[in-house]
């Protein structure tokens, strides 16, 4: 046993020779196939040429027009969000617009673009792009799908129309300035289906959130489709190639199945009957506007849901089924509302 521990003593503490020479290195290994160059998914937006296209597109659209944006609206507080540059920077970054805007300017690329979250294929590094919490009531969402929420954080109603959430209507409703009404640009509302004066009459509402346009297209898919003659891109006006490929139809124009002439009638009736009521004036050249004063409730639900649509600006073609149902049950109201004044 004593030779056996000594033994292992004196192996353990042994200590290894020096290192011999190295021996000849080995025979290359076969080279990796190179990567993809990291610029090149940034040059597929960022190139030269691609940029120069898209600001040329842009500079045929609404958007790019200063006066749209600065004139009256683009410095006020309550306005500037959706009326300047900097106010939607603002309130796409911070929540809100923190003042008045001192220098206000129109649109640009980087009014709708920031920075990119993913790097991946369709990362448009668009500011916003979450549903919607609508300004008419911001207990609900408002969803036109992925990019298109975008749009509707502007394109939405600043208010709720007059019997909205009331159990019971009131009698009167005031209106108190020439300027009232949803907004110039409630299209959100309209696709989606919501905030306008559903009157009761002959034609059912359909359900929210069910336009075709909403489920089957997109405000992005009609508005920003492949730029060709004039048309969609960063123009951002409707592609009539995309309406006829969707529709499977050769139209030129917007009109599919005659919904635009339809509703051009019957906004015009509803407006007439709003006219003889003394909610409205104006005429062709000067435009539109309501009265200030004091109405039944249900003929200024109707003037709302009359310069809402007219506003929207495509005929119906946002939700026909919504929009219709809206403007025939208005159309009943007020015909009922007018007899009501020739019995008496």
């Amino acid at each position: 046993m004593l030779g056996f521990i000594l033994a292992f003593m004196f192996s353990s503490c042994t200590k290894e020779g020096p290192m011999g020479p190295g021996g000849a290195d080995g025979a290359d290994g076969t080279d990796g196939t190179d990567g993809v160059d990291g610029q090149v998914t940034c040059l597929v937006c960022h190139s030269g040429t691609n940029m120069e296209a898209k600001q040329g597109q842009f500079w045929m659209s609404e958007h790019a027009v200063g006066a749209i944006a600065v004139d009256y609206a683009g410095g006020r507080q309550s306005c500037a969000q959706c009326h300047s540059h900097e106010g939607f920077v603002q309130f796409a970054t911070l929540g809100e617009v923190l003042g008045d805007i001192s220098n206000p300017s129109a649109w640009e690329c980087n009014t709708c673009h920031g920075l990119h979250e993913t790097f991946e294929g369709q990362d448009y590094a668009l500011r916003l792009h979450a549903p919607v919490n609508p300004v008419f009531d911001n207990t609900l969402t408002m969803d036109l799908g992925g990019n298109s929420n975008l749009c509707a954080n502007c394109h939405q109603s600043r208010r709720a129309e007059p019997g909205y959430g009331l159990e019971e209507l009131p009698e009167t409703f005031k209106i108190t300035s020439t300027h009232y009404g949803p907004h110039h640009g409630a299209q959100g509302n309209v696709v989606a289906g919501m905030g306008f004066a559903e009157i009761p009459g002959s034609v059912a509402y359909p359900e929210q959130g069910s336009s075709k346009h909403l489920n089957q297209a997109s405000c992005v898919g009609c508005h920003m489709a492949e730029f060709t003659n004039e048309e969609g891109g960063h123009s951002f006006i409707p592609s009539l190639a995309a309406c006829n490929e969707c529709h499977d139809a050769d139209l030129d124009d917007y009109n599919y199945g005659g919904v635009q002439t339809e509703v051009h009638e019957m906004l015009v009736e509803l407006r007439d009957q709003l006219i003889a009521l003394g909610v409205v004036e104006g005429n062709d050249e000067d435009g539109y506007h309501p009265h200030v004063g004091t109405f039944p409730t249900v003929q200024v639900q109707a003037f709302f849901n009359w310069v809402g649509l007219e506003e929207d600006r495509s005929l119906g073609v946002h939700n026909p089924k919504y929009v219709k149902a809206l403007l025939r049950n208005s159309i009943e109201a007020m015909e009922a509302e007018l007899n009501a004044l020739a019995a008496n």
